[in-house]
């Protein structure tokens, strides 16, 4: 098996469609074939991004997740709200899955996080799969967890490098901005004041 034969994820495997500047949002849904559980976005996602960690939700066979944020604002569960619950009560990320399906709709941070406000969707939920006007994926973060959930080591740069060719970066752990978001907000809770220079 070479790294080129991989299912990295259907909005990433047949190329990476542009997202439509002002997307207005729109409705996400479980994949139950009656009685879906559904959740309105009204506006569209910020940092959408391919994540090889082992704890967002992936489509069958894909070794990634595609997720991306909206203001908790902007989210309002809008279908069979009881079909939802919470996946693991001690996780900083509130992750709701259909108990049907098992498809995560959307996860809330509820502790101090420098992501609180922000609530993690999935965009392919959407009628179209994900395709149609919302924002594209930006980066591809948390690559080398991939091994940690049975991907043969010499297979990831060849992962790499898909995801170069698709036009999307591959890092550790998150984009460096969204990890200088992170490390900002520890800083100002630790107290540290920030200098110039050193």
């Amino acid at each position: 098996m070479s790294a080129s034969s991989l299912s990295l994820h259907p909005l990433l495997d047949n190329g990476i469609k542009p997202g439509v500047p002002n997307f207005p949002g729109g409705t996400l849904s479980c994949h139950c074939p009656t009685n879906k559980a559904s959740i309105t976005l009204t506006s569209d996602v910020l940092h959408n991004h391919a994540c090889g960690c082992s704890k967002c939700w992936k489509p069958k066979g894909a070794f990634f997740s595609v997720v991306g944020v909206v203001p908790s604002t902007n989210l309002s569960v809008t279908s069979n709200k009881e079909k939802l619950a919470i996946i693991d009560k001690n996780a900083p990320i509130q992750r709701y899955a259909c108990k049907e399906c098992g498809v995560h709709l959307f996860g809330r941070i509820e502790v101090d996080h420098p992501f609180k406000g922000l609530d993690f969707v999935h965009v392919e939920l959407s009628p179209e799969g994900g395709r149609e006007g919302w924002q594209a994926p930006q980066f591809a973060g948390f690559v080398s967890s991939l091994i940690g959930q049975g991907l043969d080591p010499d297979l990831v740069p060849g992962v790499r490098e898909r995801l170069r060719e698709l036009g999307i970066e591959s890092y550790d752990a998150l984009s460096p901005g969204l990890m200088d978001a992170i490390a900002t907000f520890n800083a100002k809770k630790e107290g540290i004041v920030f200098r110039a220079s050193i």
